[in-house]
């Protein structure tokens, strides 16, 4: 019998083969038709085909040269030339001078800064700050992922390598921190303070203490980055009728430190790993906030979660994360949490359906180097939140969804 069902399997996909849908017949007439040698022609010749010819042409090779595009914001990062004539605007000379590049070669970095419109020229051939380098300078936090990326471009230089071995990326080495960490057996959660003492058992099974400085830096990174999210979180959630707010890998408290600036009546707490959660508390403790956010450290693949908080907020975590260990988290922010409380997560998200979205290849190679965690679809986040146990799960408008996209779920 089941020589006989895979024989008819095999027949079934000859005749699919043999008699393609009228879908697939039309898609491969199109095909033919869009790489013919006949249509270019007539495209040359028509001026409505010329202009869509001259727009895919621009699109091809803004995807062929974007790379040496990012190489340029590098470079201009790297020598400070932002904040250079932003302070004041200046010639090529003084540039040169500031810089320590030869005219003729800071000539053609400046003159791809112009194209890029990251530079403009000013009144006496001085460069000044164009539309795209303000943000730049006016922004540590952009200038830092600028920074960053540029180990994530070193994986890339051979896309093929990191695709058949992405465990091999420097990524990985260069940020431990993210990665899935191995579960250990539970433990309070804790206010940040001195370690408690770890027995041989768990001591392998925990991040090595070398990862303590690294963990720190990632954290800086994500807490510089994090400026944008907050101002669109602040924009578009009334976080004053909650009562206590508890931030899940909470990096360093920018966020519950602003949330409390601007919600005088709230409560905060703040979750993340034990060296993290320290500088945390340095921080908390420098603005003056003690009195109204504490900080734990543990870890959220292994610690339970401080509990008395009615809403949860979970800032570009998920996606560092595979599902199983996005599907304990869930479980285990719906388990701290009462009844009618309710969690906010903000993440980028991929479009549905493979519609054009130009950060998705970012964070699809992203995370493949970081070595765990995918970009999800807010569906496939959603279905991730009710299976934990959350109902009337919605997507939340955010004026900037390059950054993130917001769902909200309540525990019912």
């Amino acid at each position: 019998m089941s020589g006989t069902g895979e024989g008819a399997r095999a027949i079934k996909s000859d005749q699919e083969r043999q008699d393609p849908t009228w879908r697939q017949r039309l898609d491969a007439r199109i095909d033919g038709w869009l790489t013919s040698q006949g249509l270019y022609r007539w495209a040359l010749g028509n001026p409505v085909g010329r202009w869509i010819t001259r727009r895919r042409a621009n699109a091809l090779f803004g995807l062929m040269s974007g790379f040496v595009h990012s190489q340029v914001l590098l470079a201009c990062v790297r020598l400070g030339l932002f904040e250079r004539v932003l302070a004041q605007p200046s010639t090529l000379a003084e540039l040169s001078r500031q810089t320590g590049i030869n005219k003729d070669a800071l000539q053609r970095l400046l003159d791809s800064a112009l194209s890029l419109q990251l530079l403009e020229m000013r009144e006496g051939q001085r460069y000044g700050l164009g539309p795209l380098g303000a943000p730049v300078a006016a922004h540590a936090g952009l200038r830092d992922m600028i920074e960053h990326n540029a180990v994530l471009y070193q994986d890339l230089r051979d896309p093929l390598a990191l695709l058949h071995n992405p465990e091999g990326a420097g990524m990985q080495a260069y940020w431990p921190y993210p990665t899935d960490i191995p579960a250990r057996e539970p433990a309070q959660a804790r206010p940040s303070g001195p370690a408690k003492p770890v027995s041989p058992a768990h001591r392998a099974e925990d991040p090595r203490p070398e990862q303590d400085s690294q963990s720190a830096r990632y954290s800086a990174l994500m807490s510089s980055s994090q400026k944008f999210l907050i101002e669109e979180l602040l924009a578009v959630y009334p976080f004053g009728r909650h009562r206590c707010v508890l931030d899940v890998g909470g990096g360093q408290g920018g966020w519950v430190c602003e949330l409390a600036r601007r919600e005088p009546a709230l409560s905060l707490m703040l979750f993340d790993l034990p060296p993290v959660a320290a500088l945390a508390r340095q921080r908390i403790e420098q603005a003056g906030l003690t009195d109204r956010i504490t900080a734990y450290g543990g870890s959220f693949t292994a610690d339970p979660l401080p509990q008395g908080a009615d809403l949860v907020t979970l800032l570009r975590v998920a996606h560092d994360h595979s599902d199983e260990v996005v599907r304990g988290l869930l479980q285990a922010i719906y388990r701290a949490l009462p009844v009618g409380g309710s969690l906010l997560l903000a993440e980028p998200m991929a479009q549905p359906g493979g519609r054009p979205a130009l950060s998705d290849p970012y964070f699809h190679f992203y995370l493949l180097a970081m070595g765990a965690g995918r970009l999800r679809t807010a569906s496939e986040l959603g279905a991730l939140m009710q299976a934990a146990g959350f109902s009337k799960v919605k997507a939340l408008p955010n004026p900037m969804p390059l950054h993130a996209s917001l769902l909200l779920g309540q525990k019912r």
